[in-house]
């Protein structure tokens, strides 16, 4: 029987390691193989937890995969014909200093995931690890493919894609949400919807819109919809994405704060951003402790905070997305039918890769990781050409090819100096003197994860 191996890195992903192991037992193509689902994570009781759920999803569905789980990174990825990242360290302790230096030194950035300071640091964090996934696996699977969720996806994918010989994609479920968006102007399904996009991660466009049973441009209609309707609604999801379809006749997705990561003017359209990791810094002590971090909101329109009762409100336990008895949920991600269009040359359109731009978008800079469809098989994947945008959409995307480039020289030479270029070609800087003190304040306080990095 034909066999396949699929490496989970980072399988305490609350996020992503779940769904994703629901994906590969419930797809047909992969259970009529022997497929071996290999966990790891260095941390023993999250990746212990992955292996349980996976023995009791997969005899509630009859599958019989094997599973096997183990903090060893070699150990996992030998022979693997893919390998999925979802990796992340303390993560809310860390995006909470992401989020909260940056704006101390009069930075107008919000959220800081993707875009903005917080991203760069973030980005600074996390290739490392993923960088020695990527030698690891060119040393024990070669051939395999690297499936990437973890973030920032673009400037992750380019490092890998600049400083390894390795296959990789990074793959996101935003212009999913922009198309859920769609539905609820537009008053169609999500399956009637035609589209085209382009873009950068957290930043996609689309380009075209149809309605598939007429072949009607759906633009005029959401044009009209998007003026008729109410102009408070679903503020902190729709309202910058109203305003840029105003503005350049396009719409854009996922969601204003990820749009909104990249230029300076968004804040005044994302009323969630003042109580994103919000504390009172006379009583908190903050970043003393990883495991504890200031409240994290995503926005004000998801789950409403607003609407918390004054007492009894508590995060949930992370544990509870590991639990095998309830409804079962895939992740809706293109990760696993990625594998399966490339392990059997079945030929799928996937709506979004993460890859450098190689042609495909020709007013985008060459080799800088975009957003955009592509048809994959077993041959690869073979990302579409597409439409041109508008003339300040294209140069406010180019200009953060410029600040990828940058960090990832950074990284390469240890530079401060290189970190400061980007810093200051950063749309939401305030000013010189600002940015160095936040380069050193953030340096200093994660120096501990970050590689080094001198002036």
């Amino acid at each position: 029987m034909k066999q396949v191996k699929i490496a989970f890195i980072g399988a305490g992903s609350v996020c992503f390691c779940p769904a994703t192991v629901v994906d590969i037992l419930q797809n047909e193509s992969f259970s009529k193989v022997d497929v071996e689902i290999f966990l790891m994570d260095t941390r023993k009781e999250p990746m212990e937890l992955s292996k349980n759920f996976c023995e009791k999803i997969a005899t509630r569905l009859n599958k019989t995969p094997r599973i096997k789980a183990s903090t060893d990174l070699r150990e996992a990825v030998e022979g693997a014909d893919f390998v999925i990242t979802a990796i992340e360290v303390s993560r809310y302790h860390y995006w909470s200093q992401d989020f909260l230096v940056p704006k101390k030194y009069g930075f107008r950035q919000v959220y800081g995931e993707n875009g903005g300071p917080g991203s760069m640091f973030h980005t600074l964090r996390n290739l490392p690890p993923l960088l020695k996934i990527a030698k690891t696996m060119e040393e024990l699977c070669p051939d395999a493919w690297l499936l990437n969720y973890t973030n920032p996806e673009a400037k992750l994918i380019e490092g890998l894609s600049r400083l390894s010989k390795i296959k990789c994609v990074g793959l996101c479920h935003g212009e999913g949400m922009g198309v859920d968006q769609l539905t609820n102007f537009l008053e169609l399904p999500y399956e009637q919807i035609g589209y085209k996009s382009v873009g950068l991660n957290h930043f996609g466009w689309f380009t075209k819109l149809w309605d598939k049973k007429t072949g009607e441009d759906l633009y005029p209609k959401l044009k009209e919809a998007e003026l008729r309707a109410d102009p408070l609604a679903h503020w902190d999801e729709l309202a910058l994405s109203r305003i840029m379809l105003r503005t350049y006749s396009l719409y854009p997705y996922p969601g204003a704060n990820h749009i909104g990561e990249y230029f300076a003017w968004s804040d005044a359209y994302l009323a969630g951003a003042v109580a994103q990791f919000t504390h009172d810094p006379v009583k908190d002590t903050l970043w003393k402790d990883p495991s504890k971090h200031a409240p994290f909101i995503y926005s004000l329109s998801a789950g409403n905070p607003t609407d918390r009762p004054l007492f009894g409100n508590k995060d949930d336990d992370w544990t509870a997305s590991f639990n095998a008895d309830g409804e079962l949920h895939g992740s809706g991600e293109y990760g696993i039918p990625i594998a399966e269009a490339i392990f059997f040359d079945k030929p799928t359109e996937i709506g979004t890769v993460n890859v450098p731009n190689k042609g495909y978008a020709k007013d985008l800079p060459e080799g800088m990781v975009i957003e955009l469809p592509a048809l994959v098989d077993g041959k690869g994947i073979h990302p579409h050409q597409t439409d041109p945008l508008p003339t300040a959409v294209a140069q406010m995307i180019s200009n953060q090819g410029a600040i990828h480039k940058l960090v990832i020289d950074a990284f390469e030479e240890k530079s401060r100096n290189k970190l400061l270029q980007a810093v200051l070609l950063d749309p939401t800087i305030s000013s010189y003197h600002n940015a160095v003190a936040m380069i050193n304040e953030m340096c200093e306080l994660q120096k501990d994860i970050l590689p080094e990095l001198n002036w």
